[in-house]
């Protein structure tokens, strides 16, 4: 029988504090460009930890080979794994048991129409058998309003980029 993994004591009471943001975890990725120079055909992805190391290959609708997974899978599962922890978060809040709670996000990759740049959309789906659609619906919203992913999409996210010396 497997021990079942204990949870993050992150609240949506407890854990702010202050005016500004304060992270309390960070990551970091890095991606080189390979055989191809190119980090969405034919990178590499390792974080700093060295527990994600993987390659990166274009998807075969884009003109490649398929044979790694692309920025666009690594988002979805992120995106799908962070709701799921809001929802299921809300869930216990509610005294509701989220075992059965699944999430699956499809990111679709595209073109701009306003400026001929790339855009991503994202649908998500929860399936939670058990649960009333009326009992789920504003859990999810709530959800919807913790997940830093789905916040990014609605909110936007600072980003800076600069050029290491």
């Amino acid at each position: 029988m497997t021990e079942r993994i204990q949870l993050p004591t992150l609240s949506t009471g407890k854990d702010f504090n202050g005016d500004s943001f304060s992270p309390i975890y960070t990551t970091t990725v890095t991606v080189s460009g390979g055989v191809a120079a190119h980090g969405r055909a034919s990178g590499r992805a390792r974080s700093a930890d060295g527990l994600l190391d993987l390659d990166l290959r274009m998807p075969s609708e884009l003109g490649g080979d398929g044979q790694g997974t692309n920025p666009e899978q690594l988002f979805a599962a992120g995106f799908a794994a962070c709701f799921h922890g809001a929802l299921s978060l809300v869930a216990r809040h509610e005294a509701l048991d989220p075992d059965l709670i699944s999430v699956a996000a499809t990111v679709g990759f595209g073109r701009d129409p306003g400026n001929g740049g790339y855009l991503l959309r994202v649908d998500l789906v929860v399936t939670w058998p058990g649960v009333a659609a009326e009992v789920a619906t504003p859990l999810m919203e709530k959800a919807n309003s913790l997940c830093p992913y789905a916040r990014m999409a609605w909110k936007g996210t600072p980003t800076t980029v600069t050029l290491s010396s």
